[in-house]
């Protein structure tokens, strides 16, 4: 027998991002303000959204009327503010409120299209949200949080909590009150480029980057 030898045909190469949004030509994006070194991958669609600097939507992420805070890390398949439905009228179909499609009036529903406005998702900074993914209208996530693949989150989730499940529920939490508190009063994600390539190797290490720069942050 021969030896055999794997051959890869498609070699990685280095993915290299920048000031300017990485966005894939499939992506639909309306409305929308995208920070620098973020990327937004095939087949996403984000409309009336706010994304952060440096986050990321890795493909087929549905994102509508939403806030989303700096580092956070999306997973394929991830939908950030579902469409809701008027539950309280006759029907719930969406010919009250998409009246031109369906030649109802001369006019769509605006006042409908606002409250969904009003009830947009807030996604603080250095999110992770797992795989499928379902975040409910109006819900706010804190900073630091994790987001369990295929969770459904109806209710708001405070900084650094580790949720899971349908509906979702906290497990644990990734730090101490005390570190949590530290970590959001240093504020990093906030720190500018070149502070951030500075210091970046003290990102490896929570007690040592706690100590070294919680007092600046008072």
């Amino acid at each position: 027998m021969s030896d055999s030898h794997m051959i890869d045909q498609h070699p990685r190469q280095p993915k290299l991002l920048s000031e300017k949004p990485l966005i894939h030509p499939s992506a639909i994006i309306r409305d929308c303000n995208i920070g620098p070194w973020t990327e937004i991958y095939a087949d996403s669609h984000l409309e009336e959204t706010v994304f952060g600097d440096y986050s990321y939507a890795a493909g087929h992420v549905t994102i509508i009327y939403a806030q989303i805070g700096k580092f956070c890390s999306i997973a394929p398949q991830v939908r950030i503010n579902p469409g809701n439905h008027p539950m309280h009228r006759v029907t719930q179909h969406h010919c009250t409120y998409r009246r031109l499609q369906f030649g109802f009036d001369s006019a769509d529903d605006e006042e409908f299209f606002q409250w969904r406005r009003q009830n947009k998702c807030v996604i603080g900074n250095d999110v992770w949200i797992g795989h499928g993914a379902l975040i409910m209208p109006g819900v706010k996530i804190g900073t630091g949080a994790v987001i369990g693949a295929g969770a459904v989150v109806t209710r708001n989730v405070a900084p650094y909590e580790i949720v899971a499940g349908v509906p979702a529920r906290m497990l644990r939490k990734r730090f101490s009150d005390d570190v949590a508190a530290k970590l959001l009063a240093i504020a990093w994600w906030d720190w500018d480029r070149p502070t951030l390539e500075k210091r970046f190797k003290d990102l490896m290490d929570v007690d040592l980057f706690v100590a070294k720069y919680h007092n600046e942050a008072d």
